[in-house]
């Protein structure tokens, strides 16, 4: 998406101000760059977030302790724990920047076969009051092919990259679309997301149904392992869930992963519900609700999740991470990695930063020397995963 001469140089403008402002100084972010911010429509907001870390006008990340933080999964170096969700950089276009301001790792995506519009416009809500953020994109994706020269392009030491697969609006067959993911950019990703959770695309959240899932990840695993001969690598698969499970949908879906030993578990995507205690006017939009009010949610969902696995998948948490606090609940709850992503828009690259250092100090406080000791540490069942 082209931008016109005056969101090039707002882009600008606020690129620069990114640039010379460190990303631990709230005050500055809170009071002068993010009410700017705040005054842009949300969705013009968001490219030109995405152009800034494109072009590398970000702030570079003061280097906290990464000694506990720093952990090895499935053969995969993580320098810190804190990771891009998906759907921020939706085409891969700005995985260098983001890296620069300090992420232990980015997941892009989601990405469908055939380029794709989305929904139509206003698609997305900014809930200020609420520290939250409410979006129907519906899967817009540039396509596989544009992706995969993107990444393509990026250099290997350039860090963790996870690729979050989706599915075409109009595909009549979705495990294909899955498929055809895995077969055009694995071989880019360290790990690959199968996104059957989405609220924006209608029927998707019906492959979270025990057969149908069993179904759709026995032929994604069956071409993982086809990727596997010809790259000379295993690329682990996740697979991104909903909010709004019942327990049975729970005990299915962890009946799955278990059964065909699914590496992980990214928990959750946004939820279809709308809390009472929600104040923003635009609460009542359609659309996946993510921010402050899924935090319990998400946490609660790790929480049973890791107990249904038995400890023995490695879990992402995500939904409503602003503090460290927030990142180290779903750690104990059992969550390996975490992913922030909503905070940023609300509070800007301090985000990150806050989550980073208050994590680190939270995590030595109580007497943790390495994270792996935290994961799962509310639990009384033994963590299996290495």
């Amino acid at each position: 998406m082209a931008f016109r001469a005056s969101q090039y140089f707002l882009g600008i403008a606020v690129g620069g101000a990114l640039c010379t402002v460190p990303m631990g100084n709230e005050t500055v972010y809170k009071y002068g760059i993010m009410p700017v911010v705040h005054r842009i429509d949300p969705e013009r907001a968001h490219r030109m977030a995405v152009w800034c870390a494109s072009m590398k006008l970000v702030p570079v990340r003061a280097r906290y302790d990464e000694g506990v933080m720093r952990q090895q999964l499935l053969g995969i170096d993580f320098a810190n724990p804190v990771g891009i969700a998906a759907g921020f950089d939706k085409h891969a276009e700005a995985v260098n920047g983001l890296f620069r301001m300090g992420f232990g790792f980015v997941e892009i995506g989601s990405v469908t076969p055939e380029p794709q519009v989305g929904n139509p416009k206003p698609r997305v809500f900014r809930l200020v009051k609420d520290e939250a953020v409410i979006n129907r994109y519906g899967f817009n994706s540039e396509g596989h092919d544009a992706v995969a020269e993107r990444l393509s392009a990026l250099p290997e030491n350039v860090g963790p990259v996870g690729v979050n697969l989706g599915k075409n609006k109009t595909s009549e067959d979705a495990a294909q679309d899955y498929v055809l993911g895995v077969r055009k950019l694995g071989e880019y990703a360290k790990y690959l997301v199968i996104n059957v959770s989405s609220p924006n695309t209608p029927g998707l959240r019906t492959l979270q149904g025990r057969q149908q899932l069993h179904d759709l990840l026995s032929k994604v695993l069956v071409e993982r392992d086809v990727l596997t001969e010809r790259i000379r690598r295993k690329v682990p698969v996740f697979v991104k869930i909903a909010p709004d499970l019942s327990d049975n949908d729970k005990k299915d879906i962890a009946a799955v992963v278990m059964d065909l030993q699914i590496s992980g578990l990214i928990i959750s995507n946004t939820t279809l519900s709308r809390p009472t205690s929600l104040q923003s006017q635009e609460a009542s939009e359609g659309g996946g609700l993510s921010g402050k009010p899924l935090k319990e949610m998400s946490t609660a969902l790790i929480h049973d999740m890791y107990q249904l696995t038995e400890g023995s998948v490695v879990i992402i948490g995500v939904g409503g991470i602003s503090s460290g606090q927030d990142a180290f609940e779903k750690i104990i709850a059992g969550a390996s990695l975490v992913q922030i992503y909503s905070s940023l828009s609300v509070l800007g690259p301090p985000a990150l930063a806050k989550v980073q250092k208050e994590l680190s100090w939270i995590l030595l406080s109580r007497g943790y020397w390495k994270i792996e000791d935290a994961i799962g540490s509310a639990h009384r069942i033994p963590r299996r995963t290495k």
